[in-house]
């Protein structure tokens, strides 16, 4: 075994188990850890270098998802290669950035390669002709306005069009309640910015969304996951965590939970709202995929059933509609919504106001139900043949649940073969990229979970993504030593 010694600063503003990335980069780099040399156990590095435990595993996993390490059941962890060309290893990743993000994006856009890792939803969706005309009409009749700074809570018609619209959805808001953002991740983090500061204590599920997690760790805001069951988020968990931890704010997905799929019946919603409400904890409900439902209509969102004014709903149009223009919403009671106006008007002034307008003449035409309609038959279509194509490709021990809806797939894979982290280079090397279930997580656990994306490809690639994918775990798992246990990280 490999000695690891590291220069630790515990009073640097840099995390712990970043300085502990960069220091092992480096090593890996100037040719001290050489491939095949095994490291130290998590428990022992942590002993060796003072530091608690957990620094060390989320250290180890990001540099695994970098292609750096890799953890063989029963043996320990192993330095598989060198740092990225290019790539100088004394430079850590600005805390904005998020390293196993980064290079899946990178390896994932190689030509050739099937992608199932991305999160935005399939080019051939976008009604990119409606929205050609929408913008021409607004340009010919707005002309120059349409193009100067807008208000920064938003073009008022747009706030108005926005409260109708979640009114079918049983929200209740007026206008004034609502926040125009650049997309549903800003509205994320105006919430987050107005409600936490340095080192307040945001709860979320885990597994739970990675851009949560960005927004989290860009904002120095401690995330702790609260695991969750076949229905969402556990109520006798989260009550355990509150008094633990004395959280600022709770963030929910409750339908179509990315990266889960999973649906909170109406049931748990109206339990979680009670106990939320006696501890006096606001809740921020992304509802992205809500109106993404192929099993019938989903239970109302959190918001339609808050009577206590605790909930802020966020949410947008991209998933459904075009990504780019960046079309979010946040609503939330007063004198919150205040806090929150301040905190945009620092952030950007104002979203961009011809996508704004854009957006209110594309709504006004009513060409956005037809609109859902073809995009929920084409999800469950590619859903479908996701299904049938694990069934078929992937080993018979993995395991998953069929999503009512989004655009996800959640695979736990085999314990006794490769680890997701340990898959994906292979996986890219036969021509198919997914995401690592370790990303979205807040305690780097979901070693054995990977995410596909199967909204995102046509039919006929996501049954040859899914034949790739089977071959490569194949391939490591018949060359793997037979072990059992989870890895040691």
């Amino acid at each position: 075994m490999k000695a690891v010694s590291v220069a630790i600063d515990k009073d640097a503003a840099e995390p712990i188990y970043r300085q502990l990335i960069r220091g092992i980069r480096e090593q890996i780099a100037a040719g001290t850890l050489h491939p095949g040399e095994r490291l130290p156990a998590s428990r022992d590095l942590a002993d060796a270098l003072g530091i608690s435990r957990i620094s060390v595993v989320n250290a180890y996993a990001e540099l695994q998802a970098l292609g750096l390490l890799a953890a063989h059941p029963g043996r320990g962890t192993f330095v598989v290669g060198k740092a990225e060309p290019g790539v100088d290893a004394r430079v850590l990743p600005s805390v904005a950035a998020n390293p196993i993000a980064q290079s899946m994006h990178r390896l994932a856009g190689q030509p050739g390669i099937i992608a199932f890792s991305g999160g935005a939803p399939a080019e051939e969706f976008l009604p990119a002709q409606a929205i050609r005309q929408s913008i021409n009409a607004v340009l010919d009749r707005d002309g120059a306005a349409a193009m100067a700074y807008e208000e920064t809570e938003g073009y008022p018609p747009l706030r108005q069009t926005v409260s109708d619209y979640v009114a079918s959805l049983g929200i209740r808001c007026k206008p004034e309640q609502v926040l125009i953002t650049g997309g549903c991740q800003q509205a994320l983090d105006l919430a987050m910015q107005a409600m936490l500061g340095e080192g307040d204590v945001l709860l979320t599920t885990n597994p739970t969304y990675l851009g949560i997690l960005d927004i989290a760790r860009i904002r120095r805001i401690v995330a702790v996951g609260i695991p969750m069951d076949e229905d969402g988020l556990r109520l006798d968990l989260l009550e355990n965590a509150i008094q633990m931890h004395h959280p600022r704010l709770l963030y929910l997905a409750p339908t179509h939970h990315n990266p889960t799929g999973t649906v909170m019946p109406i049931h748990r919603r109206r339990q979680l709202l009670q106990i939320a409400a006696a501890a006096e904890l606001p809740i921020i409900e992304d509802g992205v995929y809500h109106e993404l439902s192929y099993a019938g209509q989903p239970p109302p969102p959190l918001k339609a059933l808050d009577d206590q004014g605790i909930v802020l709903h966020a949410s947008g149009f991209s998933k459904i509609v075009l990504p780019g223009t960046r079309i979010g919403y946040l609503i939330a009671e007063r004198p919150l919504w205040e806090r929150l106006l301040t905190v945009k008007q620092a952030a950007d002034v104002c979203t961009p106001g011809l996508n704004q307008r854009a957006m209110h003449h594309y709504l006004q035409t009513g060409a956005l139900v037809g609109h859902l309609d073809r995009v929920r038959h084409a999800c469950q279509d590619r859903r479908d043949v996701a299904l049938e194509a694990a069934r078929r490709y992937l080993p018979a021990d993995a395991r998953w649940s069929e999503p009512p809806g989004g655009v996800y797939l959640w695979i736990e894979l085999p314990r006794d073969g490769p680890t997701a982290a340990e898959l994906y280079v292979n996986a890219i090397q036969h021509g198919v990229a997914f995401a690592i279930g370790t990303m979205f997580h807040t305690d780097a656990s979901g070693a054995y979970f990977i995410r596909i994306n199967f909204a995102a490809q046509p039919p006929d690639q996501i049954r040859e993504g899914m034949r790739r994918l089977g071959a490569a775990w194949r391939a490591l798992a018949l060359n793997r030593p037979v072990s059992a246990g989870a890895p040691i990280l």
